[in-house]
């Protein structure tokens, strides 16, 4: 996505997870504010700024229980990528923490899984396992920002092809390959081979 006003649109998560909710398949707005816990007139009003940007259409209409012709919406593209250079100033600091929010995850995956960071660098040779989630914000920050940049690249290299996986799927593995590239980078290996176990503390009132 190019458009500052598009990438604005999708800064906000109740329709960051309608697109996703339409990824697996072609609901209604009824169907979709019963999943998401909202009014049926909320999901209308996102639904009706994502189709002006072009981010969904209707694939069919049919009558719903009481008669009433029911439109079914999916997304016009497996997956949005947001071009980092024209996300808007103000937004930026919110962008960066969905994209640091994002790393976490996957981290945390890799670790639950019980398999080390060293999943996403393709090697015959046995591998030790390493430390979890980096604690310094402003590595993570900085991490963020070059898997953005690798995402870009991918959305190019993807752009007009076809898959049979379901939006949360291709994500998945265009992130993967994004994060891949950036740990074969020089600068960042090391970082990675450095990287130790987040500190948790609790707080009690």
């Amino acid at each position: 996505m190019r458009s500052p006003s598009a990438i604005r649109l999708l800064m906000d998560p109740a329709r960051r997870e309608i697109l996703r909710q339409l990824s697996f398949k072609p609901q209604t707005a009824t169907q979709l504010a019963e999943k998401m816990r909202l009014t049926k007139s909320t999901v209308g009003h996102h639904i009706a700024a994502l189709r002006r940007f072009k981010f969904i259409r209707t694939k069919m209409a049919k009558p719903g229980s009481h008669g009433i012709l029911e439109k079914y919406y999916e997304p016009t593209a497996t997956l949005f990528i947001e071009d980092h250079k024209r996300v808007p100033r103000e937004l930026r600091k919110d962008f960066l923490n969905i994209q640091i929010e994002r790393l976490r995850g996957m981290f945390s995956a890799f670790q639950i899984a019980g398999r080390p960071l060293d999943i996403l660098q393709p090697s015959n040779k046995p591998q030790k396992p390493k430390a979890g989630v980096a604690a310094d914000f402003d590595l993570m920050r900085e991490l963020a920002d070059e898997v953005s940049k690798q995402m870009m690249v991918l959305g190019k290299k993807y752009a007009g092809s076809e898959t049979e996986m379901d939006g949360e799927a291709f994500f998945i593995k265009m992130y993967s390959e994004a994060l891949r590239a950036v740990m074969s980078e020089d600068i960042w290996r090391s970082v990675f081979e450095k990287m130790t176990a987040i500190s948790v503390e609790v707080f009690e009132g």
